[in-house]
Formats: C-alpha cells, structure tokens, sequence
C-alpha cells in the first residue's frame, strides 16, 4: 500500500482558463504589466523635467505620434477594467460589518464608484479642464 496522497495534475500555464472566475482573476492581475508601464513613462516624464526645458518638450513631441496614442489609450482602457473589476469584488474583499449584520455589497460599491467620481472631478478641476 503506497502512502503517497494523490495529487491532481494542474497545468502550470493554462490551469486559469478552465474555470471563468480564474479568468477574471487573471484579466485584472495582466492589467498591472500596463499599468507599471505607464508608471514607468512617468518616471521618465519627471526625469525629462528635472532635464530642463528642451528635454520635456522633446519628451512630450515624441508622445504625439499616433503609437503613444494608442498605447495610452489602451492604459486607459485597462486602468478601467482593473479599477471596476477590483470594486466589484471590495464586498468580497472587505466585508462592512454593522452589528451582527453585513452591509451589502451595492452600498460598498456604490461608495468606491462615487469616490472615484469625486476624485476625478477634483483632479479635472485643479487640472483645469473643468
């Protein structure tokens, strides 16, 4: 008699396409490469500026073309879906307990999307868009 347990086979590159939760999970999670790109742009925007003047304004040229457009609007469209995936799970997450009762999860997701709305107001207006 072999004392060894079982152990089920798990693939080590596609085990997150069996099941569509892990699918999800995996979509916000490939976000973060995109994200920390930008973050990286933005280092380099900040070094640009501590250059001088002329070394920004080449930096800001070369984010004109028609690549940098894309790119950042795909940052864009995936700073969007990590946001909104990850307030959709918050109740999961960080459950609000009142008393022997939890809140439900449409007030914690209503609370994350009117913060975030606020927060961008505030930036658009000190930015002076609005």
């Amino acid at each position: 008699m072999s004392r060894k347990p079982f152990v089920r086979p798990v693939s080590k590159t596609g085990w997150w396409l069996k099941h569509p939760r892990y699918m999800r999970y995996m979509s916000r999670e490939v976000t973060c490469v995109f994200i920390g790109a930008f973050a990286l742009l933005m280092l380099c925007a900040v070094e640009r500026l501590a250059s001088g003047k002329e070394a920004y304004e080449s930096f800001i040229a070369a984010l004109h073309g028609p690549v940098s457009f894309v790119g950042l609007l795909l940052v864009l469209v995936f700073a969007l879906h990590n946001a909104t995936s990850w307030f959709n799970v918050t109740p999961k997450a960080l459950p609000v307990q009142i008393g022997e009762e939890f809140l439900a999860g449409k007030y914690i997701i209503g609370a994350h999307y009117a913060v975030w709305i606020v927060a961008s107001l505030v930036v658009l207006f000190f930015a002076g868009v609005i």
